[in-house]
């Protein structure tokens, strides 16, 4: 409440719109904080009303009473827990968009027929959460899937919520791709950044950067560029790669680039221990054994299970069509509780 008095005040001075773009972070801020609010508010009432039908069933000892409460519940349960999710998004970039990217690993054709299917599974959730998405770099499998995909998705705590998935995804299956029906181990590493929009201070040496230009290929084929305007940089000291084909021209494709290269070195001066760098840059050295985050297992049983939160869930479908909530919150409790006792 004091934030949103804060802000509200600052709307009053005279001279609020004169920086337009302040202006509007501080009307989306109060708007976010202030649904924040209407949204704890309905749970109280809502919270009211359920103790209020248990007292009636019991003056009135209508069984039936007891389906009401139950679904009344249940739905106060899952708006309980999204409330609970966003207040542990609290990082500084948390609210940013995010940037998305996709690598095959070990397992050739299977792999990249497992990033299509990652690949599909955070284009559902980004749809189901109201997000939208941008298909900043994409280059084909060999055979089938993709090979590599980088996309930006557009929405409020977009970073915060996919900050979860940064690392090296498993799956276990009975390989459509083998005449025998074996079973296959697939793997894809998945590295996320946030979308920083304001100027950086950060100084480039031209020098460290190796830019080369390609041709750029969109998905299934479509909308292939004839001309080379697409654009991979390498900040070559840190071994950072950044790569933009979206945009109609090689001119802007560069200043994306060049943008998602900024906000990686930025995250990389601002990282305290050799570990956050590690993190921030998305590093993974091996996309195989061992070092996953997460295994899909669909045979010989079905299971999603988290490594890091130990979080499971059997319902492999689900997940794979966009049902990352729980293991979201999962991980934004463990995150937090890990970074508390670091604290302490």
């Amino acid at each position: 409440m004091k934030k949103i008095e804060e802000l509200e005040k600052t709307m009053e001075e005279p001279d609020f719109w004169n920086d337009a773009e302040r202006g509007q972070k501080c009307v989306v801020e109060l708007k976010n904080l202030k649904s924040v609010i209407e949204t704890f508010e309905g749970l109280k009432s809502k919270y009211e009303d359920i103790q209020t039908l248990i007292e009636m069933g019991y003056e009135e000892n209508d069984p039936d009473i007891l389906e009401e409460v139950e679904n009344d519940f249940n739905d106060f349960e899952t708006s309980f827990e999204t409330l609970k999710v966003s207040t542990l998004l609290s990082e500084e970039y948390d609210k940013d968009n995010a940037i998305l990217t996709l690598h095959a690993g070990a397992g050739g054709t299977e792999s990249c027929d497992w990033a299509s299917m990652l690949s599909r599974m955070y284009r559902r959730f980004a749809e189901k959460k109201g997000y939208t998405v941008e298909i900043l770099d994409y280059l084909d499998g060999e055979e089938a899937g993709i090979k590599s995909i980088t996309m930006q998705i557009n929405g409020e705590n977009a970073y915060g919520h996919l900050k979860s998935e940064k690392g090296v995804h498993r799956l276990v299956r009975i390989s459509p791709f083998n005449a025998a029906g074996k079973r296959q181990t697939s793997f894809v590493s998945c590295d996320v950044m946030p979308d920083i929009e304001e100027d950086l201070d950060i100084e480039i040496n031209e020098e460290d950067l190796r830019i080369d230009t390609y041709r750029s290929s969109g998905a299934g084929g479509q909308h292939i560029n004839k001309t080379s305007s697409a654009i991979r940089i390498t900040h070559m000291p840190t071994g950072i790669v950044v790569q933009c084909q979206n945009e109609r021209s090689q001119f802007q494709n560069k200043d994306k680039a060049m943008q998602m290269l900024k906000a990686k070195l930025y995250l990389l001066k601002q990282a305290e221990n050799a570990e956050k760098v590690s993190d921030i840059r998305g590093e993974i050295k091996d996309i195989n054994f061992g070092n996953q985050i997460r295994s899909y297992v669909m045979q010989p049983y079905t299971m999603v299970k988290d490594h890091r939160t130990n979080f499971e869930s059997g319902n492999v479908a689900n997940v794979l069509d966009g049902g990352l909530e729980a293991f979201i919150s999962a991980y934004l409790k463990w995150n937090n509780l890990k970074k508390a006792n670091i604290e302490n």
